[in-house]
């Protein structure tokens, strides 16, 4: 069953955050995962969530989407993440 990973992320450092949006997607293809949404325009259209960056990943399944956040080949980008921005992340199944 597929899995989603879902990141509000509030970049802090645009910048250094640069750095980050370049290296993670080669860890994210590692896992199988791929991008469904990667920033763009979001509307709040009930309660009060107001997201700043939306990131969806799509991985095959909960353990693929696990072992990539976890991973030594994320883990270079995800501290860049946590430098650079403060993020909510989620992980669903999906249908």
């Amino acid at each position: 069953m597929s899995a989603y990973v879902i990141v509000d992320i509030d970049v802090t450092n645009p910048e250094g955050y640069k750095e980050y949006a370049r290296l993670a997607p080669a860890a994210v293809t590692l896992f199988g995962g791929r991008y469904i949404v990667r920033g763009g325009a979001n509307e709040t259209l009930e309660g009060d969530w107001h997201a700043k960056r939306l990131v969806i990943l799509e991985f095959p399944n909960r353990e693929s989407a696990k072992a990539w956040l976890n991973s030594p080949e994320y883990t270079p980008a995800r501290k860049l993440r946590h430098q650079h921005a403060k993020s909510n992340m989620v992980l669903v199944e999906g249908i």
